[in-house]
């Protein structure tokens, strides 16, 4: 059934026309090149070329250095068998009739359409344009958006860029303070260990100062009761004397040496206290509450005091100056 007998049989023109704008294959409006099958049914070259392909598939394409006499495929419609020559699909004639009804586009609906839809069907209140302007409206519009997209792309990519440096810069930056805290704490290191050397050698010489001095008089004292020993053990003897002229001679002098080894007893001792190491207390609480306090900016901060305590003293000397 060609196109004007199937407009006269049925009843309502706009819907047949329609129908047969429809490709049976995509079931959307005919894309050009739209072909006419010898039974008289369009196609759109794609989807002819599809089935072709499909119920061909070992036919040369097209341009190929080998060729083959054709082809065959049915028609989609009526399942009337289509046979290709050599050019296949390319072979068959462009429905020139139907790209020209079908080569508009509705702006309103944003749909393509027909000519006949826009004189007498839904698209007659629509604004139209031709195809081809829309197409190449769309295109530039496209192209337009993509250069945006693009020079959108590079300018992420030149943030990002910017921001990697900084991520760089930020680490050789927080090595670099990394380093110089780590000294400044080695030095401070430095100094409590000197410092609690020097305090402990104090300590040291005290120490050996005192037991010097008690081992001095220990010695002392030891000797002194070795020699009163002794002195005893002749006394106790001469005790035993039988003649009384020989004791005599002995006792004078026995005497008179106890009474001197008396008078020793009376070597020099320690000091109530003597043993305390007290002295050497030392109260760091104040400095600890300090090293809790270290923190960035401090150095700043105190600098800052003195800068203004410095200020406050040549303000007050001035003013005295100018009282005198």
């Amino acid at each position: 059934m060609d196109y004007k007998s199937s407009l006269i049989q049925d009843g309502n023109p706009m819907e047949n026309l329609e129908k047969q704008l429809i490709c049976p294959i995509c079931l959307e409006m005919f894309t050009k090149p739209v072909v006419i099958l010898p039974c008289q049914h369009n196609l759109c070259r794609k989807c002819a070329n599809d089935i072709f392909q499909a119920a061909n598939p070992y036919w040369t394409s097209r341009g190929s250095s080998v060729s083959m006499s054709g082809g065959r495929f049915r028609c989609p419609s009526c399942r009337h068998e289509v046979i290709m020559d050599r050019h296949g699909v390319y072979g068959l004639q462009r429905n020139l009739l139907v790209e020209n009804i079908i080569d508009i586009y509705c702006l309103t609906c944003e749909v393509p359409t027909c000519s006949m839809c826009k004189v007498f069907g839904a698209h007659k209140a629509c604004e139209v344009a031709p195809l081809q302007n829309v197409f190449q409206g769309q295109k530039t519009e496209l192209s337009n958006c993509i250069s945006m997209l693009v020079a959108g792309n590079d300018r992420v990519q030149t943030i990002i860029t910017q921001l990697e440096e900084s991520c760089r810069i930020t680490k050789e930056n927080s090595h670099h303070v990394k380093e110089e805290l780590s000294q400044k704490f080695d030095v401070l290191y430095a100094i409590l260990d000197e410092k609690k050397s020097e305090l402990l050698q104090r300590i040291t010489v005290e120490q050996e100062e005192k037991l010097n001095f008690i081992e001095a008089l220990i010695q002392q004292y030891r000797e002194q009761l070795d020699k009163s020993t002794k002195l005893v053990e002749t006394a106790i003897q001469s005790l035993d004397e039988p003649g009384g002229a020989t004791f005599l001679l002995s006792a004078k002098q026995l005497i008179k040496s106890i009474v001197e080894a008396s008078k020793g007893c009376q070597l020099g001792k320690t000091e109530q206290g003597f043993e305390s190491m007290d002295y050497f207390t030392l109260d760091l609480e104040y400095i600890a509450d300090t090293l809790r306090a270290i923190d960035f900016g401090t150095d700043e901060e105190e600098e800052e005091v003195t800068e203004e305590e410095e200020q406050d003293e040549e303000s007050t000397e001035g003013k005295e100056e100018g009282h005198q």
